[in-house]
């Protein structure tokens, strides 16, 4: 049994992540059968093809480094959210993108994307990354996720509205290939939710834009939200908030419906939450429940212990 989770984010939650994934290899006995990390997934910012999150900040390229080599060294991709959607031709000869993508060339990283002009640039210019088909493009018709089956792609992520429709998932081709998003935070069937990845792609260009012109100044993100995603009231529900939600998939549901009927890649979003909540996600999901309490408090101490928590 191979029960694999896609994880954020190995830059901001570097530090978290590599603790975590050490904890995993050390102490497997408190965890539930067959749980691997398949990838950590995420943007070096300022990235201007990624999507789907903002994604603040600029990393150096030592960074940048450092973060490809813990991850890879210990056999796990870093697959980059390539998934603004708005990327024009204009946008491939990003200087930035175009130097992670080739520092992570190793035959190991992998890719997200929803462009297809930028999937086109990835597979002509950078053939040895696997490509996934992001959540992103919104498939819900059945027809049309068959057909994006039928694609080189390696995985294709699953329109989270699709979770709980077993009468669709059973039909699926290449079920080991589906990936599902467990924890959606966002409303089942939200009308808005298309428009809120192109406003942050248009948002990431800006960005990206922003601070090669003026480095020292604020970012105004405010002056292209017109219709004030930034409120959103759902962006930051933490995992017991989200757990009634139609699109829940809990961890009964992993391993008693979904491993039998022949899924196991599961992705955790979870880039823009905290670490907190990031921590008790990844105990709700992958610990043995009568073991959480003692890898999380094995998970915080170590955190506690190299600065990455601090209690005042």
């Amino acid at each position: 049994m191979r029960v694999r989770f896609h994880i954020p984010d190995f830059s901001s939650r570097f530090r978290l992540n590599i603790m975590f994934i050490e904890m995993l290899k050390n102490r497997p006995d408190l965890f539930r059968e067959g749980v691997e990390i398949a990838s950590v997934y995420g943007a070096f910012p300022p990235a201007m093809w990624n999507g789907g999150r903002p994604q603040p900040g600029v990393c150096s390229p030592q960074h940048v480094q450092e973060v490809i080599n813990a991850f890879n060294q210990r056999g796990i991709p870093l697959r980059f959210t390539f998934t603004n959607p708005v990327i024009e031709e204009k946008h491939l000869s990003d200087t930035f993108c175009n130097a992670v993508m080739k520092m992570a060339d190793n035959g190991l990283n992998e890719a997200i994307v929803v462009s297809p002009v930028l999937e086109k640039y990835i597979r002509e210019n950078y053939p040895k990354y696997k490509l996934t088909s992001s959540t992103c493009k919104r498939i819900t018709d059945p027809e049309k996720l068959s057909e994006e089956l039928d694609k080189d792609y390696h995985i294709v992520v699953i329109d989270y509205d699709l979770n709980n429709r077993f009468e669709i998932l059973e039909k699926l081709p290449r079920k080991k290939d589906c990936e599902l998003l467990v924890n959606a935070c966002c409303e089942p069937n939200c009308p808005r939710r298309s428009e809120h990845y192109r406003t942050i792609g248009v948002q990431q260009i800006a960005y990206n834009e922003h601070i090669r012109k003026n480095p020292d100044k604020p970012f105004d993100s405010d002056k292209y939200d017109k219709h004030d995603f930034k409120n959103c009231p759902y962006g930051q529900r933490g995992i017991y908030e989200i757990k009634n939600l139609r699109t829940h998939i809990s961890p009964d549901d992993i391993w008693n419906k979904y491993v039998p009927m022949g899924f196991e890649q599961f992705k955790i979003e979870g880039r823009t939450s905290s670490a907190l909540n990031i921590i008790e996600t990844y105990m709700y999901y992958m610990a043995k429940p009568e073991c959480r309490d003692e890898a999380r408090f094995m998970l915080l101490k170590a955190l506690e212990n190299t600065g990455v928590l601090v209690y005042r």
